[in-house]
């Protein structure tokens, strides 16, 4: 890997802003969006390749994935590939993972994997953010109440010293973090 083969990793629990955050990062210092692989239906106007890869519980066995979780009955994962798509036009990549995957990630690429750990001061936030997505009251307290969101919820002993903690309680002091933290990276 060259100096600048570098992937923004995105993670925290439901309705810290991970995927308002990646877009920022991507959007503003242009960075490559990796595609990630799912066994899951594509939604009305997805499109493979483009959305995510839409895989069978066949094919998506037979991919070298870095890492692989289940949710909701279905698999997702992202691959090395997705990663050197972006590499290969000269650009760092920015990814959105579970605090599993964020430690893969690390494990697997050291220090070229950035971790950017999203949290909010308080708990309530997330349920009020996940409600001006237009969940479904019903689906707001499977998710934040499932395991895997309140697992995602604490930093990872494993990640911890090479996280960037980043409190998202207000968006504008949370775009001047992220432009501070860019910063050190040479943006």
């Amino acid at each position: 890997m060259t100096k600048r083969d570098q992937v923004f990793v995105i993670t925290g629990a439901a309705g810290t802003g991970k995927t308002t955050v990646a877009n920022y990062l991507r959007e503003h210092y242009h960075l490559h969006r990796v595609v990630t692989h799912t066994t899951r239906v594509p939604r009305p106007g997805e499109q493979d390749g483009v959305d995510y890869y839409f895989e069978t519980s066949k094919s998506i066995r037979r991919r070298k994935l870095l890492e692989m979780v289940q949710y909701d009955h279905n698999l997702y994962g992202s691959s090395l590939e997705g990663l050197q798509a972006g590499w290969e036009k000269g650009q760092d990549d920015v990814i959105v993972l579970d605090s599993k995957g964020a430690a893969t990630y690390h494990r697997e690429l050291g220090a070229a994997a950035v971790i950017i750990f999203l949290k909010v001061s308080h708990l309530k936030m997330l349920t009020t953010r996940i409600k001006m997505r237009g969940d479904r009251a019903t689906d707001i307290k499977k998710r934040v109440e499932a395991r895997e969101n309140r697992r995602d919820a604490k930093l990872p002993l494993s990640i911890a010293p090479f996280a960037h903690v980043v409190i998202n309680d207000d968006w504008q002091l949370t775009r001047h973090r992220l432009d501070r933290l860019m910063k050190r990276y040479g943006y």
